[in-house]
């Protein structure tokens, strides 16, 4: 595949961590061979990387290795993650790690959206665009306030900006990380659904008629101040 066109892709990539017992690092590589081959037959597939292994306080204990599967797009990772080929190697793996876990990204934001289920598709967030939209919602109102609230208390305003700027960023990932996200995501939930669980375009209308609407009552409400 060109570069040009990859580059062009919204990628999606999934983190997975497995938990090697000592003595079968040899067994796992030559599964994760079969894994890394079995995800290049699918479409979308960018390629696979295997990390060095992070080993344990001492020789006895697990190998943590990472891998890192690259596809076009969560769709298609997706795909794979859900074929019977992919349940058969996991199956099969059983024998060589104790244990695994992962994560998919595709924006970096999957964080906020991540929902709390016992299923492998836990760690997918909503598309792109959706992440976008729902973190302006919370942003906008979150800056405004505190610009509003420093600003009629006198607080740092004399402050050199770098210093100012820290400080306000700091307040600022706090406040959406813990007390506005989840309470966005929450509302949006019928709407910030993962790329695979595609809503359908009447919930998509629905979703970003509440968020650019909340948005403009917004603008029109602190243009008063």
């Amino acid at each position: 595949m060109a570069d040009a066109k990859v580059s062009s892709l919204v990628a999606a990539s999934l983190v997975v961590e497995h938990t090697v017992p000592s003595g079968k690092g040899l067994a796992f590589r030559w599964w994760h061979a079969k894994v890394t081959r079995s995800a290049k037959q699918f479409k979308g597939h960018i390629r696979t990387d295997l990390c060095a292994p992070v080993r344990g306080a001492t020789p006895d204990q697990p190998l943590k290795w990472y891998s890192i599967i690259h596809f076009e797009s969560a769709e298609l990772l997706n795909q794979w993650i859900k074929s019977g080929d992919r349940e058969a190697l996991i199956k099969a793996g059983r024998k060589t790690f104790a244990s695994y876990q992962f994560m998919s990204f595709s924006t970096g934001l999957e964080g906020w959206f991540s929902r709390s289920t016992e299923t492998e598709q836990s760690g997918f967030g909503p598309p792109a665009w959706k992440q976008n939209a729902a973190v302006i919602l919370a942003l906008y109102p979150t800056v405004m306030l505190q610009s509003l609230l420093f600003g009629g208390l006198g607080l740092m305003q004399s402050w050199p900006l770098s210093q100012s700027m820290i400080i306000n960023n700091f307040i600022t990932s706090s406040i959406l990380t813990w007390i506005v996200m989840p309470r966005v995501t929450r509302l949006l939930g019928f709407w910030l659904r993962p790329g695979y669980e595609a809503p359908g375009w009447k919930t998509d209308g629905l979703g970003l008629g509440i968020v650019v609407g909340a948005l403009a009552v917004m603008v029109l409400l602190f243009s008063y101040f």
